[in-house]
């Protein structure tokens, strides 16, 4: 199996992955948070910083794009082609009302005939290979086989299908058995992605699915930066890595960022660390509401006092 790491708006961005990779191993693929050419051409400096080679270098990264118009997808390809990038993703999945108003992300789903215009000239005319990731529909994943007809007449390079349509937005039970009853038709290889939280649900999935040769995980990696090393090389998280891993990311932040923008982003990774100890649900409140860095350093601290649960991973909220 190979594990690929999701992108997460707010926390899987370059300093993160940097100190991800050097402190676990397991991870094939790592992809950005989605960029967003503008009309005029443009990317914002956080978006350059974010594909700068140098800030990635020592592990594989792949941009990913959303653009609800070819000409602006091509263009920001064509840009990170010079930069030295071979493959980049494309956004079909965002099921965010601000993103999908604008036709972005799993906006592209609400009309299969306006999707294959898109990409007609997208595979047309694209500098570098181009995988996509997409959800099984808009509304019903009954969506789903007429969408994988389609995309099977173009050379994408990998199809990462996050097993819930974007009326579920990331709520509700996952549909694999629509992704795993039509991988016979697949032409492309195929990424599974959705509610893989723990090293145990990730290993089960393996073994019921062997036909599943890559999996995709974002917030069970945000909670266990082990996931992927305990699946693959069966070493599981330790108590102490995790606050050694921690630590590390609270210092390059606090070098990098003014301290709201440190706490803002290190309450946002909290809440998902706190899911791999016992009894931290008052732990985790409290992180999430901390509403300054000493607040937020004391409450950590007492977090790693606790035990490990024992297949630690993200939990989702009921």
């Amino acid at each position: 199996m190979q594990i690929y790491f999701a992108p997460l708006q707010g926390i899987t961005d370059a300093p993160f992955r940097q100190i991800h990779a050097a402190h676990f191993s397991g991870i094939c693929k790592y992809f950005t948070p989605f960029i967003s050419p503008t009309q005029n051409y443009n990317l914002t400096n956080h978006e350059i910083a974010e594909v700068d080679p140098w800030k990635n270098r020592g592990f594989h990264l792949v941009p990913q794009i959303i653009a609800s118009r070819p000409e602006l997808f091509l263009w920001a390809a064509s840009q990170l082609a010079d930069m030295g990038y071979t493959e980049v993703n494309l956004n079909m999945g965002c099921p965010s009302g601000t993103v999908t108003a604008k036709g972005k992300g799993a906006g592209l789903l609400t009309s299969l005939t306006g999707l294959e215009r898109f990409l007609d000239e997208v595979y047309a005319r694209t500098p570098i290979r181009v995988s996509i990731k997409t959800r099984l529909g808009w509304q019903n994943p009954d969506e789903f086989p007429d969408l994988l007809t389609r995309l099977n007449t173009y050379p994408v390079s990998e199809l990462i299908i996050h097993a819930r349509t974007r009326v579920q937005f990331y709520k509700g039970q996952t549909a694999p058995e629509a992704v795993l009853s039509l991988l016979p038709s697949c032409k492309m290889p195929v990424v599974y992605n959705g509610d893989l939280f723990t090293p145990g649900q990730c290993q089960a999935f393996a073994k019921a699915h062997p036909e599943i040769q890559t999996v995709m995980i974002g917030r069970g990696l945000a909670a266990n930066p082990a996931l992927a090393r305990t699946v693959l090389e069966n070493v599981p998280l330790q108590p102490g890595e995790m606050r050694t891993y921690h630590d590390a990311l609270y210092g390059a932040y606090r070098q990098l960022f003014p301290p709201n923008a440190v706490l803002g982003r290190m309450r946002e990774l909290g809440k998902h660390l706190a899911c791999c100890f016992e009894d931290a649900t008052k732990l985790l409140k409290k992180i999430r509401k901390a509403t300054s860095l000493s607040a937020y350093e004391n409450y950590t601290a007492e977090l790693f006092e606790h035990p490990l649960r024992p297949d630690p991973g993200f939990i989702p909220e009921p």
